[in-house]
């Protein structure tokens, strides 16, 4: 890839001024691929950078800083994405059925019936031909052939799914469909439901990350967290809000020695207690003035779709919400607390805990003086994205939208107001969030201590001598 082809994966919009290419476009316009051209652009893209992070410093000075993740922050982790139905989820349906194969010694021909209603209904929908021999012969592992993901979006394929079986009721056991191309397709209720429980437990199953061969898959994570934590301690803790299930984040703050109130208290059953949530933690007084230090490793972590630690349990006094939180085990896949992609999550996340969580996300995105950071996040969910326009009312709100190729129609509305209060990084160098933690995030203390060494520098060197003056200095010159 060429240098220029570089350049335009560098990409910072705010309102109508497109600030990366402002800078870079009169250096490249004559001749683009002249070498000295090419390292003009390369050195004014670090002063934008530096003075982007200065920016980003500012606004993570204020005093009530958000985050919400999306699923795109875990890839390269190992996680997917929903786009199409992955190849891992696909892969894990065929691995079940070959393993119950060979356990119970069937002949290759017997093939469950879930599994041949997962290929049928995939071919109905997407008018096109899918089945259960052609695609487990692509998954052979000896096979060297490049085979593609069923375009299908898994939510919308899970949302067919649960409204079939919704259909049938209490009373029914089977339904016909008709589609469009005149084909039709019987599903028997109990294939139905035992598909979508397998589709559900193969989704939970992946989650569990960083995968084996994700090599400092944490690395941004931590770094991530090692930033936000820079903050003033004057401030209020910053939100991390999430619509992952996996456990990044917490295994970032503890490889970083953080502590993350996450709305669960205990210590052998850690049981879900939101008023956790307002509470703060302060080293004892070490003076007779009886003054207190406030613990500077904190942030409050939500997780609004559920965990893959979370677990159902009877409710009770000690345990109102009837919600623990463990370790990760495969009993996850049973219970009934990740909101999987479905036509029910909406009213999903209308219930206990997620309405309360939901509740918190709302209120800290509307308090005066707010910067929400979007990074992962597709916007995709209709919940969430209502909450931000809610928040998007508040004169002093700033949203900030990290994704290398926003593709979304929230996001085009946005970019069509030019709103000045909303800042879009994308490309992929720049928009990912691996590397937008990695260049654009400030650590505040390097900041504030490089801010410190070049005050003392011009205090100490006369004007005359340097060229230079103190907006010269602020601007990273």
């Amino acid at each position: 890839m060429s240098d220029e082809m570089k350049f335009s994966e560098y990409h910072l919009q705010i309102g109508t001024d497109a600030i990366i290419n402002r800078h870079l476009a009169p250096i490249l316009a004559d001749d683009p691929d002249n070498e000295e051209n090419q390292r003009k652009a390369a050195q004014k893209l670090m002063e934008v950078l530096k003075e982007m992070r200065v920016r980003i410093g500012t606004l993570l000075k204020t005093d009530n800083v958000s985050f919400l993740f999306g699923a795109g922050t875990s890839i390269s982790a190992g996680g997917f994405s929903l786009a199409n139905i992955p190849k891992q989820i696909e892969e894990d349906l065929l691995r079940k059925v070959n393993e119950k194969q060979k356990k119970e010694k069937k002949e290759d021909d017997e093939v469950p019936s879930w599994i041949e209603l997962f290929y049928r209904t995939v071919s109905a929908i997407k008018t096109d031909s899918f089945s259960f021999e052609d695609r487990k012969r692509l998954f052979v592992p000896e096979s060297e052939g490049d085979y593609k993901e069923i375009p299908i979006n898994l939510e919308d394929y899970l949302s067919h799914l649960h409204m079939w079986l919704a259909s049938m009721g209490v009373t029914g056991n089977s339904m016909v469909l008709s589609f469009s191309d005149a084909s039709e397709c019987s599903i028997g209720k109990s294939d139905l439901d035992r598909l979508i429980k397998e589709i559900t437990q193969s989704l939970s199953a992946l989650l569990d990350l960083p995968k084996p061969d994700k090599d400092d898959a944490l690395k941004s994570h931590r770094r991530f967290i090692k930033k936000v934590l820079t903050r003033p301690l004057n401030l209020r803790r910053a939100n991390l809000f999430t619509l992952n299930y996996d456990t990044l984040l917490e295994q970032a703050a503890d490889a970083e020695g953080a502590v993350l109130v996450d709305g669960f208290v205990g210590t052998l059953r850690r049981v879900f207690r939101p008023e956790s949530y307002d509470l703060d933690f302060y080293f004892p007084a070490q003076t007779t003035e009886g003054r207190v230090h406030r613990f500077d490793r904190a942030l409050h972590l939500y997780k609004l779709h559920g965990s893959i630690t979370w677990h159902r349990c009877d409710q009770n006094w000690e345990n109102p919400y009837g919600l623990y939180a463990t370790f990760f085990n495969q009993d996850c896949q049973k219970d009934d607390v990740l909101i999987y992609p479905s036509p029910l999550k909406y009213g999903q996340a209308l219930g206990l805990p997620y309405s309360e969580l939901f509740r918190r996300f709302g209120n800290a995105i509307v308090q005066p003086q707010s910067v929400l950071f979007t990074m992962g996040y597709g916007f995709g969910d209709e919940h969430v994205n209502a909450l931000i326009r809610q928040a998007l009312a508040i004169p002093s709100f700033t949203l900030v939208i990290v994704d290398p190729d926003p593709n979304n129609y929230f996001v085009s509305e946005l970019e069509a107001l030019e709103d000045e209060r909303v800042w879009i990084v994308k490309g992929w160098d720049l928009g990912t969030f691996e590397n937008f933690v990695q260049k654009l995030l400030p650590d505040l203390r390097e900041e504030e201590i490089y801010a410190k060494v070049m005050s003392t520098f011009m205090a100490l060197t006369p004007p005359m001598r340097t060229g230079l003056n103190e907006e010269d200095v602020r601007n990273g010159e």
